[in-house]
């Protein structure tokens, strides 16, 4: 018999349906796939008792922690984690977005031909893309950057919310529109050599900086702000948000625009970083990012889920990745098993939803 008290009206509170905070979950799981790769580690012959995230034996930081590798896992998932927080805001509203890989490919080529140095090693740059656009501030490819995210954003918000195209078409669209540009504006030639200053933006750990500043302004954003309160309506029940007033074409357009002006930011992140631009960057980042939100607990029926959810999903990813990669998993199966977890994470998140309703 379930254990009940008496509440408000005589209505009654069932602890029985209490259910731990899905964020937990996420934290649960996170802790028992880095226990199942440090047991990897011990049981595996070839492996010879290695660990992935301690290092007993040198101690080279005042600690047991193999930084190292640590800073490197963090490190990888930090660039899609800044997608992810903003597909996670489209997946809350009931979209979905699959145009933010190539966005980022096409954003990358855009920015670095804005911000490069007139002079390699005393000689005219070679990669050279406007003669007229050289050590240019490091402001004006940020924004253009942003702008071109903006636009796409834009665009993609328009066709879902004027044309009743159901977005996984118009993003899917975009995706090989954008890749297109991303090979038409140099002829598929890599763009390098930028200044100092935009080369600092992706210097060291500062992805992971602006990863975690990102998500504790979206997190504040999506809970506290009018923005947070309509993306969490729209996307439980988008009539019922129309019919209380919510002007549900704008607010999807913004939420697209904030979605796509985040890939632009971590295209100009992953190009100061690798101090270059290549039209392939952002290969499947677009399937990472929704992985990364899933994972976290966000619904892909709308409505829920929560940036320190995606975090959290964001850490889950970087660990699965960083743990093939320690067990020297072959890369072709690395692909099948991310896909697997992709699988997955939707049939998880299916099952969560129908217990959520039985449950009410």
């Amino acid at each position: 018999m379930s254990d009940t008290s008496e509440g408000i009206g005589g209505l009654k509170y069932d602890k029985s349906k209490k259910a731990w905070p899905n964020e937990f979950n996420v934290f649960l799981a996170l802790i028992i796939i880095i226990l199942i790769f440090e047991a990897l580690g011990q049981l595996l012959p070839y492996m010879k008792g290695q660990s992935m995230l301690f290092d007993f034996n040198t101690n080279r930081d005042g600690t047991i922690l193999n930084m190292a590798r640590i800073k490197i896992m963090i490190l990888q998932v930090a660039i899609i984690g800044i997608i992810s927080l903003g597909v996670t805001q489209v997946i809350i509203s009931g979209g979905i977005d699959l145009s933010s890989g190539p966005l980022v490919g096409a954003s990358a080529m855009i920015v670095m031909s804005f911000a490069q140095t007139e002079l390699v090693n005393g000689q005219l740059n070679p990669k050279a893309v406007f003669d007229w656009a050289f050590d240019m501030p490091v402001l004006v490819p940020i924004l253009i950057g942003l702008a071109f995210g903006a636009f796409i954003g834009a665009i993609n918000g328009t066709l879902i919310a004027f044309t009743g195209i159901p977005p996984f078409i118009a993003t899917l669209g975009m995706f090989l529109i954008c890749r297109g540009i991303a090979q038409w504006w140099t002829r598929g030639q890599p763009v390098s050599f930028p200044t100092e200053s935009f080369a600092f933006i992706g210097s060291g750990m500062m992805p992971v900086v602006w990863f975690l500043l990102l998500a504790f302004v979206f997190h504040f954003v999506l809970k506290y702000t009018v923005y947070g309160k309509h993306t969490y309506a729209i996307g439980s029940n988008e009539e019922a948000a129309r019919m209380s007033g919510i002007n549900v074409r704008r607010h999807k357009i913004l939420v697209y625009m904030i979605a796509s002006m985040l890939a632009a930011f971590a295209a100009i992140v992953l190009s100061s970083k690798n101090l270059t631009a290549q039209t392939g960057m952002g290969l499947f980042y677009e399937l990472f990012a929704i992985a990364m939100a899933v994972i976290g607990g966000v619904s892909l029926q709308g409505g829920r889920g929560s940036i320190i959810g995606t975090v959290l999903g964001a850490c889950v990813f970087g660990v699965i990745q960083s743990g093939f990669i320690y067990i020297r998993l072959d890369a072709f199966y690395q692909l099948m098993a991310m896909g697997s977890i992709i699988i997955s994470a939707v049939v998880l998140d299916q099952w969560r939803q129908k217990r959520a309703t039985s449950r009410s």
